[in-house]
């Protein structure tokens, strides 16, 4: 079975803000590159795996409602979370129990407003 999930875009306003927040919360640096007039910063991918990365460009606008991308917390989620607010971001809801079998979640708004989850085992 494939992931169905390959590729997703968090869009920003302010690159280097938002590369700093969720590098600092992640615990990843996030290069960033100009790909012709569309800044993008990458979050690591190991091998063909999926991945996505932080865009600022004409069209891309951060938004609160829409489509939640979770992103891996590693083990336990708690430790991203507790980066967030310190880096300027916002906890929505705090980390909760899924079940057994899919772990836990968080929800946060990003600086630049988007609403972001976090997901973990533990």
């Amino acid at each position: 079975m494939r992931n169905i999930a390959v590729w997703f875009e968090i869009p920003v306003k302010d690159m280097e803000r938002a590369r700093l927040f969720y590098g600092n919360v992640l615990g990843y640096d996030l290069p960033v590159q100009d790909l012709g007039g569309v800044l993008m910063a990458f979050f690591p991918m190991a091998g063909h795996g999926n991945s996505g990365a932080l865009v600022q460009s004409d069209g891309y606008e951060p938004c609160q409602r829409g489509t939640v991308v979770y992103l891996n917390a590693g083990e336990d989620l708690a430790e991203s979370l507790e980066r967030i607010e310190p880096a300027g971001g916002r906890i929505v809801v705090p980390k909760t129990k899924i079940t057994d079998e899919y772990g836990h979640f968080a929800l946060f708004r990003d600086p630049e407003g988007n609403l972001v989850g976090l997901h973990s085992a533990k």
